[in-house]
């Protein structure tokens, strides 16, 4: 049965992806708008033939300009998070050469980076606070890879410098907040995802890609949370290493939080931990 599932599954999603992807190419040559509304809109009929059902917790910021920095756990992460709202992501410049997946993510407008390069470090982030001035929502992944699910790895704090920039100019600049955001697989089955059946969605070491993808078409439907945690920006105080450290708080809070099923999660109250306290992520692991 899990055979069949998945094969179901796997043609749904290439069919339907080779169907939308000359719409969105057409949509981002003729520059219109609704090039930002048919990644969305694939992500949510993704997430319903894969059976994914996402929970959303607190608000996205929507009032000016914001990078998320989330958690990583899987190429999943891309439909649950592209399902909510309108975006596009920061991922390694290799995903750009994947095949199949490369032309996704460059049709979705990702920005590709290399996280190797120090010295391309500060265009790297010009290349963010350009898109975020225009508009545009991204997702950075601050861990620089994707974890087993279970915890959250260290936030790298290189390309939130991009949060020491203002948009526009004199009194109207405005500063570019950064919002965290935790992702969890929560449940298989409406029953509660543990250990054993978590590295089946979640994606990371050396596990092939479309041997994966298959496994996890094959299992279903699941449960994810996604939080969204209070936004600040470095204005307010801090710096972008101790930005990295609050974001990591917030976002291991939110997957712990979704793992042992309680219903409030790590959403307000926490900038204490950011601006004054010498352990970030003190207040966001209470």
């Amino acid at each position: 049965m899990g055979t069949f599932r998945a094969a179901i599954l796997l043609t749904g999603f290439i069919g339907s992806s080779l169907l939308a992807m000359p719409f969105q190419w057409l949509a981002l040559k003729l520059d219109l708008p609704v090039a930002k509304k048919i990644p969305n809109a694939f992500h949510r009929w993704l997430c319903r033939l894969i059976g994914i059902r996402v929970h959303v917790e607190g608000e996205p910021f929507r009032d000016g300009a914001c990078l998320l920095a989330s958690n990583h756990v899987s190429w999943l992460d891309i439909p649950v998070l592209g399902s909510v709202l309108p975006l596009s992501f920061v991922a390694k410049k290799e995903v750009g050469a994947w095949p199949f997946f490369g032309t996704l993510a460059r049709l979705q407008r990702t920005v590709f980076v290399d996280r190797d390069a120090r010295a391309k470090v500060g265009e790297q982030r010009n290349e963010i606070f350009k898109r975020i001035a225009d508009g545009d929502t991204l997702v950075l992944f601050p861990e620089g890879t994707s974890g087993d699910g279970n915890q959250v790895l260290p936030f790298k704090s290189a390309l939130m410098s991009v949060a020491q920039l203002a948009v526009g100019k004199g009194e109207e600049a405005a500063p570019v907040l950064v919002q965290p955001l935790s992702i969890a697989y929560t449940k298989l089955a409406g029953q509660p995802m543990t250990r054993k059946f978590r590295p089946f969605f979640a994606w990371y070491g050396d596990m092939d890609l479309f041997p994966h993808l298959w496994e996890a078409f094959s299992l279903g439907p699941i449960d994810v949370v996604v939080a969204f945690h209070e936004p600040v920006h470095l204005g307010q105080g801090g710096n972008r290493k101790q930005l990295a450290a609050y974001c990591q708080a917030c976002s291991g809070a939110g997957v712990v939080n979704a793992i042992m099923g309680r219903e409030e999660i790590a959403v307000t109250g926490q900038k204490a931990a950011f601006f004054g306290d010498s352990e970030p992520g003190r207040l966001a692991a209470e």
